[in-house]
């Protein structure tokens, strides 16, 4: 049974053809190429005693492999360059996305609790809440900006257009609802605050989908 791999996720498929689109990153059967996953490396060749004693007589003596030419050291990284090798290498993305993912559920339960309530203390909590997300938004954008060029190498299949939507409705809506609340501190007790609790149902709901794209991606199922 031949092995293909996606090149733009990494998705392996057992068959006798890939598959014609992938079912994790949605790009069709070009992107996939053939491996062999029971490739093993070469190990490196031993002398033998032979080889140790010396040429035998009457054999030809091979003159000595010529020393590989010394490539030209690669342009020294700029101090930008090294930021985006680290946070490729320590996978920044998927850890910096855990804090709006975390918050944002917390958020909006404040949120509508403040509604149902008309509790001052609870909206307030809320907001402090979105802070930390909002602040955390640059971070989790760029990694995942840089992470969709480097690793997915910018494919736009549906899947990806889904999650760069989710991504950017969720970041939209919560600057919107902070903003909102810290222009009208009075909108959840007052008849906009239906709207306003649907804005925030709508991030969270925006973040899931992004969520859910971006483990699927992670975990390859």
């Amino acid at each position: 049974m031949k092995v293909w791999q996606c090149t733009i996720c990494k998705y392996i498929h057992r068959g006798e053809e890939p598959p014609e689109k992938c079912p994790v990153c949605g790009v069709d059967k070009s992107k996939f190429i053939e491996i062999d996953e029971s490739m093993i490396p070469e190990r490196p060749v031993r002398k033998d005693a032979a080889n140790q004693a010396g040429p035998v007589a009457g054999a030809a003596v091979k003159a000595p492999p010529e020393p590989p030419k010394k490539q030209p050291p690669p342009p020294p990284e700029t101090g930008f360059e090294k930021i985006k090798a680290l946070a490729l290498k320590h996978h920044i993305h998927p850890v910096s996305v855990h804090t709006p993912n975390g918050i944002l559920p917390v958020a909006v339960v404040l949120w509508i609790l403040a509604w149902i309530f008309d509790s001052e203390l609870l909206a307030k909590a809320a907001m402090i809440n979105m802070i930390f997300v909002v602040l955390a938004f640059p971070v989790v954008i760029f990694t995942g900006i840089l992470e969709w060029q480097k690793k997915y190498q910018g494919a736009l299949t549906p899947v990806f257009k889904i999650k760069i939507l989710a991504a950017a409705l969720t970041t939209i809506s919560c600057v919107i609802s902070l903003l909102w609340y810290l222009f009208d501190p009075k909108v959840l007790s007052s008849p906009k605050a239906l709207v306003f609790i649907l804005v925030n149902l709508v991030m969270l709901a925006a973040a899931g989908v992004a969520g859910f794209i971006g483990g699927k991606l992670v975990f390859k199922d």
